[in-house]
């Protein structure tokens, strides 16, 4: 009549009973019974998953608030100021871009954190209260002292009222809350190569394949880094940049508008993935030649992680000046990373190499968060435009919040931008 589900109190016994008999079981495969947030956390026989059931008390408290909350296609729920606290628009943006996204937020918001420090000194517990703010429909803007007060305590190079910059925060965050996280149960699960399976590194942790070719021989040396962000370099800079691709005649590349003159953050993917000569300052010991020789390293994308954090380096600090570039990049909504890939280079080198055009292309990524500077290197303000909807963008400023559309994001110079798969 009401078309909902009717869950039958016999057979979710029978369900539970029987999934306590495969725990005892040998052997490994993966458990879709009651499957958590990720996909990644499906846990093999031996560990028990535990499944969420309300207490006598919640279950009170949702009879006597029968109204819900819906999520609609104009609902402002999630967004919310923040106050600045003297020159911490640094960690406001950031904040505001890490408390949209997805896979962040449904971890919070599921209660997933147990934490086993000291909740009041606990960077993951803080972030876990700040989601509930966040979320919980209030509208004033947020103070977060707390917050401000953990950063300080953790990462002291950030403390104090001097002005920061935002990438250097966003690292800084990311770290000590991989560090909080290690803790709990989710983080004493090593499925990766840091040994560690926290939510941070299962959303942010990539995998960076460095290739340095010997110049004589050809043989090659491959390492692979985890990686938290891509750095990039711009035109204008000190670094040697390569001439600008083709596609002044207004040509789309990458779901990118390439306008006559103009750089892409394409480009800047194209420049940091070409192979470069390491000169003769630089030879290694080659472990086919058993000599130093000169050689050549390239870096590619040996794994995507799911949010993938671009920086442009538009500050430049070098022993004869510190300045801020000021570059226009375009970016697009949407982003192939396949031709950045170590599979598709190695695809190249063996010709079988072909642009995908698979619509679940698990390389594609969709923009949901840019973090902006305007000003000087010596004074300057961060804002941020978040993605609420697929097609709902708004500006943070500070307390302020505003209405955007695509075209003030895409026009916006951008210093880190935020991309999900």
């Amino acid at each position: 009549v009401c078309q909902d589900y009717i869950y039958d109190k016999e057979m979710e016994q029978i369900a539970k009973e029987e999934q306590r008999k495969a725990w005892k079981l040998q052997g490994k495969f993966f458990t879709l019974f009651n499957p958590p947030v990720l996909p990644s956390d499906l846990y093999s026989v031996g560990e028990k998953y535990s499944t969420w059931e309300p207490t006598k008390r919640e279950l009170e408290l949702l009879r006597h608030n029968p109204k819900r909350r819906k999520m609609t296609t104009n609902c402002t729920i999630g967004l919310r100021g923040l106050i600045n606290l003297g020159n911490t628009c640094f960690m406001n943006c950031i904040v505001q871009a890490l408390t949209h996204t997805p896979l962040l937020r449904d971890f919070f918001l599921s209660d997933r954190h147990k934490c086993e420090m000291q909740s009041n000194s606990c960077l993951v517990c803080e972030m876990s209260q700040l989601f509930q703010e966040f979320y919980s429909g209030h509208r004033s803007p947020h103070i977060p002292f707390r917050l401000l007060h953990l950063v300080w305590t953790h990462a002291r190079h950030l403390a104090g009222y001097e002005q920061q910059d935002a990438h250097e925060f966003l690292i800084a965050a990311l770290d000590v809350l991989h560090r909080h996280c290690k803790g709990d149960d989710n983080g004493k699960k090593a499925n990766n190569p840091n040994n560690c399976n926290c939510i941070i590194d299962q959303i942010f942790t990539g995998g960076l394949q460095s290739d340095v070719t010997c110049q004589v021989c050809h043989g090659v040396s491959t390492t692979i880094d985890p990686f938290w962000d891509i750095s990039l370099d711009l035109p204008g800079s000190s670094t040697p940049f390569w001439p600008l691709s083709p596609g002044g005649d207004g040509s789309t590349l990458n779901g990118e508008s390439h306008l006559s003159g103009a750089t892409t953050l394409t480009d800047c993917l194209r420049r940091f993935t070409r192979p470069e000569h390491l000169g003769s300052g630089a030879k290694i010991k080659c472990s086919g030649c058993h000599s130093y020789q000169e050689s050549t390293k390239q870096l590619t994308m040996k794994k995507l992680p799911i949010v993938a954090c671009f920086h442009l380096k538009r500050f430049e600090h070098s022993a004869k000046l510190r300045r801020k570039i000021i570059t226009y990049v375009s970016f697009p909504l949407e982003l192939d990373m396949t031709p950045f890939m170590a599979s598709s280079k190695e695809n190249r080198m063996n010709g079988q190499y072909q642009q995908s055009v698979d619509v679940f292309n698990d390389n594609k990524y969709s923009l949901f968060a840019v973090v902006n500077h305007q000003g000087t290197l010596e004074s300057g303000h961060y804002t941020t435009f978040i993605r609420q909807h697929m097609d709902q963008w708004f500006k943070c400023d500070d307390a302020i919040i505003t209405k955007a559309s695509n075209k003030d994001v895409l026009d916006s110079e951008g210093k880190v931008r935020l991309m999900n798969t």
